[in-house]
């Protein structure tokens, strides 16, 4: 059998079926002339990916993937990159995809090599990054015996991938590929794994491509319904109190121009969601910034006060909504998204529509024009004097810390204005994410990498690796917290060893940050196996300099407020090693604003029992 039965994914992936060019990896254009040459199942594997315009591989090797990484040895268009753990070839695949738009590569044996994976395809199937995963696979004779490192990583990956192959036939491997890349390039993007059996890589075969796709089904729409966007645009001509609730849909379908647009068009408010920061210039007077659960006071208090939210690529998740029921009351609901799946999930939407963000944004601005031009430029100054004194009255800030140890709010703050808004940022998670999400203004979409979803600890260094090798030229920043530092930091070695400078700003607070906050918040103080040891005391385990050095990367530390901007100064001197700074900052300081778990974001509170005052009845 060539593909493994697959049930209908759980966020239905729109498909398309074509026997049309597939969106490929790379910015090179793939070769449209029909290449037929004596080949085998594994160098097949190999000829797919380079026609595909691949550039670069996350992999390490194993027994099952074994064949394949002969052949792919003599590739002169193939860069494989060895990394310490296929985790981070996940990670590594998905930083490459966020930060360019191409789809990511990753490569792994069967068994333990495939499960190590599934971490990372998880991650950047929350987030909606395309990434193809490839893994070896015992033996077709083999399957189903509980062979040495077999494991049924379809059937692992069927909830946590937009789908998943497997392939026993070396004839199919160009199709499946192929298939692959368009999948998770297509519709909403999305990881797709591609299982080959050892025995299908050994087989001889031809290699043809560009080959014939088999998807029946799959048709993703792409053009909104004219009748709906219509409807939008009148909506939002004649709102009074307006809000484009941007997610990260928008940075995925490169649909930053199109946003601005709309933006300087309406009149309305804008807030970008963690995954969406960039999206639109935080510069941008209409900015107010992220909501949530660590989000502004204006932003959340603007969709709490809306007439009208238009939801752009955005999924009305429990971080953003916090009590679903209380949700932007007083709102009519327009909601556009690529995912039908998407819509009304967890808000019933009042317009509904489906379509690539991009198309749908532009077809808005186009129906927008017309509907102003019969009801005339909405009158949004009084909406405008409410938010503007809600930002002024409430901006983001930190109070100095009681233990004598530096602010990380000032760390991160300050690493923003000196390294500047043309860096990649790429965070781990805790409250450093949520630092870095608010004190760096970000300018420009796919300069802020972080796991929104799932939360992944251990993000952060493989994906700013990825990140780097994509964008070779920026510069790439990982801010980590101590805690997912230590779960991937051995990809370090793969950065010094394959010449990928990244820099990591290790905020190091000695403690599981986050989990903390909450120890304080809602436990009352009882910190059950938090603290990690790994700067407030006398000794350093681990002493993150030494370990730095002992990967071959450049290691500094700061302890001082009077020495953050030269710490990072010399860090941004350093072009030709990785780098890590470790900044041992305090345990105490927390992330506000805050909505709680749970409860309703009207109950916001700007800082520890201090909720912001407005007219919740109006």
């Amino acid at each position: 059998m060539a593909k493994a039965p697959h049930p209908a994914p759980p966020r239905p992936a729109t498909p398309q079926a074509p026997a049309v060019p597939v969106r490929m990896a790379s910015a090179v254009a793939p070769s449209t002339a029909q290449v037929t040459e004596p080949s085998t199942g594994a160098r097949n594997i190999v000829r797919s990916l380079e026609e595909a315009g691949v550039e670069s591989i996350f992999g390490m090797p194993g027994g099952a993937i074994l064949p394949t990484y002969d052949p792919l040895y003599d590739s002169t268009k193939l860069r494989h990159i060895l990394v310490r753990h296929e985790q981070g070839a996940g990670h590594a695949a998905t930083g490459y995809a966020a930060a360019t738009g191409r789809v990511g590569v990753c490569m792994a044996t069967s068994g333990p090599g495939a499960t190590n994976l599934i971490t990372a395809l998880a991650d950047a199937h929350m987030d909606s990054v395309p990434v193809v995963a490839i893994t070896g696979q015992v033996g077709a004779a083999m399957i189903g015996t509980d062979a040495f490192q077999e494991a049924d990583i379809v059937g692992a990956t069927m909830p946590l991938t937009k789908h998943s192959f497997l392939v026993t036939d070396a004839d199919e491997i160009p199709a499946r590929i192929a298939e692959a890349f368009h999948i998770a390039s297509t519709g909403r993007p999305g990881p797709v794994l591609v299982d080959i059996a050892k025995s299908a890589q050994q087989a001889g075969s031809t290699f043809s491509w560009p080959p014939q796709m088999d998807l029946p089904g799959y048709h993703p729409v792409t053009k909104p319904h004219a009748r709906q966007v219509r409807e939008a645009a009148r909506l939002l001509a004649t709102a009074r109190r307006p809000v484009l609730y941007v997610g990260g849909g928008a940075i995925r379908s490169n649909a930053s121009a199109e946003l601005r647009r709309l933006v300087d068009l309406s009149g309305a408010a804008v807030v970008t969601t963690l995954m969406a920061r960039g999206a639109v210039p935080d510069s941008h007077p209409q900015n107010l910034g992220m909501p949530g659960m660590h989000g502004t006071v204006a932003a959340v208090a603007a969709l709490q006060q809306a007439d009208l939210v238009v939801a752009l690529g955005a999924r009305f998740d429990d971080r953003v909504t916090g009590q679903l029921d209380s949700f932007a009351p007083k709102a009519t609901i327009v909601h556009a998204d690529i995912d039908p799946a998407e819509i009304s999930k967890n808000r019933h939407a009042d317009v509904p529509i489906v379509g690539d963000l991009k198309e749908v944004i532009a077809d808005l601005v186009g129906e927008l024009t017309a509907a102003q031009a019969q009801h005339g430029q909405p009158d949004l100054e009084a909406w405008w004097t409410q938010l503007d004194d809600l930002r002024q009255t409430y901006p983001l800030g930190w109070a100095p810390t009681e233990d004598g140890l530096m602010a990380p709010q000032h760390v991160i703050s300050r690493l923003g204005e000196i390294v500047g808004p043309e860096a990649v940022y790429v965070s781990g998670v805790g409250q450093h994410q949520m630092w870095a999400a608010q004190f760096i203004r970000y300018e420009h979409p796919r300069t802020w990498l972080n796991s929104g979803g799932l939360g992944t600890m251990g993000y952060a260094v493989p994906a700013a690796m990825g990140a780097k090798v994509g964008r070779p030229d920026a510069t790439v920043w990982a801010i980590d917290g101590d805690g997912c530092f230590q779960m991937t930091n051995q990809e370090l070695a793969t950065c010094a060893l394959e010449g990928i400078p990244i820099k990591v700003a290790l905020i190091n607070n000695s403690s599981l940050g986050m989990v903390r906050q909450w120890q304080t918040l809602f436990y009352e103080g009882r910190y059950s196996h938090t603290d990690l040891h790994t700067g407030h005391e006398t000794r350093h385990i681990p002493d993150f300099v030494k370990l730095a050095e002992a990967y071959g990367c450049v290691g500094l530390r700061c302890d001082s407020t009077a020495d953050v901007d030269a710490t990072i100064k010399r860090a941004m001197e350093i072009d030709d090693q990785p780098v890590v700074v470790d900044f041992v900052v305090s345990r105490d300081a927390m992330v506000w604003p805050m909505v709680a778990a749970g409860v309703s974001n009207d109950k916001i509170q700007y800082a520890r029992g201090l909720t912001p005052a407005w007219d919740r009845d109006e």
